[in-house]
């Protein structure tokens, strides 16, 4: 496929998984890393690995020797010694020497995002315990202290909450050069993987999210459950942000969204990222080949995810017990759609990453189901509330339609399918009804309920403005029974579909948008039919009495 030899600097899990991907393409890789047993030396045991620090001058020399083309597992190394190789031009080196060195300082990588107009929080540098004073009161509290340098997963990061606590916090991170950043406030968080070639070519991967415990990654849920709007907005902002770096690869943007909708950058990594492991069983093409490919200017692979839903899970050690840290992984081997990955690593501590779980299925709604038992194998007494974007959509003309329409609402709960429900006023919201129409796919939903009266303009206005199956309700009025909301909602003109139910049933509405989901989703097929089954159960019961009883005594 391609005779470059690749020399990765580091030889952590993410070089572990990167060499497992290289394997596949026939593409020779060594790693330089202290450890003999390093767990991306693990992998390919028989090649002639550099055993040496990953920041040592003289090993990246040893290294350069040895290959065409250099990249990265961790951002700390000796950026300087890269440019040096770069520039002699023997080599070369992904991403870039240059890149590389801004994004390893924190400090001067917001000064390049924010000079290129990528959405950043207010931030400030504090060379001195004056200057964390002055950031205290000029952004409030609380406020982020961060180190510059050498900081990952929560390590170089404190919450100053008060000026009490401003000694501790710069005797705690006194390593390295401080600076100060505003209180995010944030809703949650997200990430994309976004992969660049050789030849400037950008893809990016669907938006995540992801949840910390204790400042370190714990789960990744692809895709994120937020509206399409703030995906879209997500990708964008990740995509402007990795072309202004030059060289190859794959990075990993982290971002946070405001309670407004807003979104900010919280930090790049130009390597493999936590939050893609969930690429190799979910995605076309992991993140892991994509960098190879991108650093070898070999063509880039699909990012589409290739199942509906993932959820990863990191393995983190408790403390130095192996049978207490891999616990979860024994609920896993149980867990249809689970994929166990192990680190090879030898000895376990609280925090370490161990390895990680990927689940995969055919929607969030199953995966999150699968994902149960691991978690409390992983914390017995905490139950962790996920969300879930919206399936179906319940709107009414106004309150006084809730009566009818909560029925189909407590249906859609009974067989936990997501949906929202709010008031869309064809005539007194007329904007608010376009805004809604048009922004429901782009949403995550996939069938509407419109439930209206009177002239019952909604369900068809909206159906006008949709590419989702909407259901129309045909809601009792004061006058004429309803019929004449029904009338209004089946004479829709030709191609404005709108399938119509039984006055006030929305019962059957709800039903109906269930059945719609089961074509695309087999498990939601399977609980419609038990629901079927159930019915005739019901029935067949009334049957028995009846024949038992007589009709007189019924």
């Amino acid at each position: 496929m391609n005779n470059q030899k690749v020399g990765i600097l580091g030889g952590g899990q993410l070089g572990r998984m990167m060499v497992e991907a290289a394997s596949r393409l026939n593409l020779e890789v060594i790693i330089l890393d202290a450890p003999e047993n390093a767990p991306a030396k693990q992998i390919e045991a028989t090649q002639s690995h550099i055993s040496g620090a990953f920041n040592d001058a003289a090993k990246i020399r040893e290294l350069a020797g040895k290959v065409d083309v250099l990249t990265v597992e961790i951002e700390h190394v000796d950026a300087q010694v890269l440019a040096d190789i770069e520039n002699e031009g023997k080599v070369k080196v992904h991403p870039s020497a240059s890149t590389v060195k801004v994004i390893q300082d924190k400090f001067v990588q917001k000064n390049h995002l924010r000079a290129n107009g990528i959405p950043v929080a207010a931030y400030v540098e504090t060379p001195n315990s004056n200057a964390v004073l002055e950031a205290g009161k000029q952004f409030g509290y609380p406020f982020m202290l961060k180190s510059k340098t050498l900081a990952y997963d929560g390590r170089g990061n404190y919450v100053v909450k008060s000026e009490a606590d401003i000694k501790c916090a710069m005797e705690t991170l006194s390593k390295t050069p401080l600076y100060a950043e505003k209180w995010a406030p944030f809703t949650k968080e997200l990430a994309v993987m976004v992969v660049r070639r050789a030849n400037g070519e950008v893809r990016s991967y669907p938006v995540v999210e992801t949840i910390h415990k204790n400042s370190v990654c714990h789960l990744v849920i692809a895709p994120a459950q937020v509206s399409g709007e703030v995906l879209k907005k997500a990708q964008v902002i990740a995509e402007n942000a990795i072309k202004t770096f030059t060289g190859a690869g794959i990075f990993g943007v982290e971002m946070f969204v405001m309670k407004d909708g807003e979104i900010l950058l919280n930090e790049i990594a130009p390597r493999p990222h936590n939050s893609g492991h969930y690429t190799i069983e979910a995605c076309d093409t992991s993140q892991y080949e994509n960098h190879m490919r991108a650093i070898l200017d070999m063509p880039l692979g699909s990012t589409a995810m290739k199942v509906p839903a993932s959820i990863m899970v990191n393995i983190l050690g408790t403390s130095d017990s192996m049978e207490l840290c891999y616990r979860p992984c024994k609920e896993a081997l149980l867990t249809d759609g689970a994929t166990i990955h192990l680190y090879g690593k030898k000895e376990c501590r609280a925090g370490r990453k161990m390895g990680h779980i990927t689940i995969v299925g055919e929607s969030m709604m199953q995966v999150q189901k699968r994902l149960k038992p691991i978690l409390h194998a992983i914390e017995p007494e905490i139950e962790r509330p996920l969300t879930l974007r919206p399936l179906v959509g319940i709107i009414m003309g106004s309150d006084s339609d809730l009566p009818v329409m909560k029925v189909g609402a407590q249906i859609l709960k009974n067989f936990g399918i997501p949906f929202e429900l709010s008031i869309v006023s064809a005539h007194r919201t007329p904007m608010r009804m376009v805004e809604y129409a048009q922004s429901a796919a782009d949403r995550g939903l996939m069938a509407i309920i419109a439930g209206a009266g009177g002239a019952a303009h909604l369900p068809g206005m909206v159906a006008a403005m949709t590419p989702l199956p909407v259901i129309g309700v045909p809601v009792k009025g004061t006058h004429l029974d309803g019929v004449d909301s029904l009338h209004s909602i089946v004479q829709m003109p030709r191609g404005i579909p709108v399938a119509t139910v039984a006055i006030n049933n929305s019962t059957n509405a709800a039903l109906l948008a269930i059945r719609i989901l089961g074509a695309s989703i087999p498990s939601v097929q399977k609980q419609m039919s038990e629901y079927m089954k159930q019915m005739e159960g019901e029935v067949l019961q009334k049957v028995d009495k009846l024949d038992n009883v007589g009709w007189e005594n019924y």
